[in-house]
C-alpha cells in the first residue's frame, strides 16, 4: 500500500485538490524520514501544519490554475537554506515517489515537470558556482 490512500482521482475539482493535498503530506512524511532533508525542514518550518496549507495552494495553482497562492515565488521562501547537489537529488527522489503515488496521471507529469524546472533554477541560484579550473600558463 502507498502512503497516499486517497481513492480513485480525477484531475479537477474536489478530487484533484485531494489528491495534491495527499501528495504535499506524503513528499514531507518522506523527507521527514531522510537523514538530511528531515532536520534541514524541521530546523526551518515552525508550523507543518500552516506550511502544508501554502505548499498544497502552491501546487493547486501551479497544477490547476487556481488563485490562492499568493505568496511570490517559491524561491524566495528557500533562500535560508544551506543545500548541497545531493539534498536537491534527495528532494527530487521523494517528490516524484509522492507524485507517483498520490497524484492521477493527468497531473503527475505537469507536477514532474514544474519540479524538475524549479530544481534547476533552485540549484542555480542556491549552490556555489563551480571552481574554474586551472590552465597552464600559455594554454588557450
Amino acid at each position: 500500500m502507498s502512503g497516499c490512500d486517497i481513492g480513485p482521482a480525477v484531475a479537477r475539482g474536489e478530487s484533484a485538490e485531494i489528491a495534491i493535498d495527499a501528495m504535499v503530506r506524503r513528499f514531507y512524511a518522506l523527507c521527514n524520514e531522510d537523514d538530511r532533508l528531515g532536520p534541514m525542514f524541521a530546523a526551518m518550518i515552525p508550523d507543518f501544519p500552516e506550511h502544508y496549507g501554502f505548499v498544497r495552494d502552491f501546487w493547486s495553482h501551479a497544477l490547476l490554475g487556481t488563485d490562492r497562492y499568493q505568496r511570490g515565488t517559491p524561491y524566495s521562501h528557500h533562500l535560508k537554506l544551506r543545500v548541497e547537489e545531493e539534498d536537491f537529488t534527495r528532494w527530487m527522489a521523494a517528490f516524484g515517489q509522492a507524485v507517483e503515488e498520490c497524484l492521477p496521471k493527468e497531473l503527475a507529469g505537469a507536477a514532474m515537470q514544474r519540479a524538475a524546472h524549479m530544481t534547476q533554477s533552485f540549484k542555480m541560484g542556491m549552490l556555489p558556482l563551480p571552481k574554474p579550473v586551472a590552465r597552464p600558463a600559455g594554454a588557450a
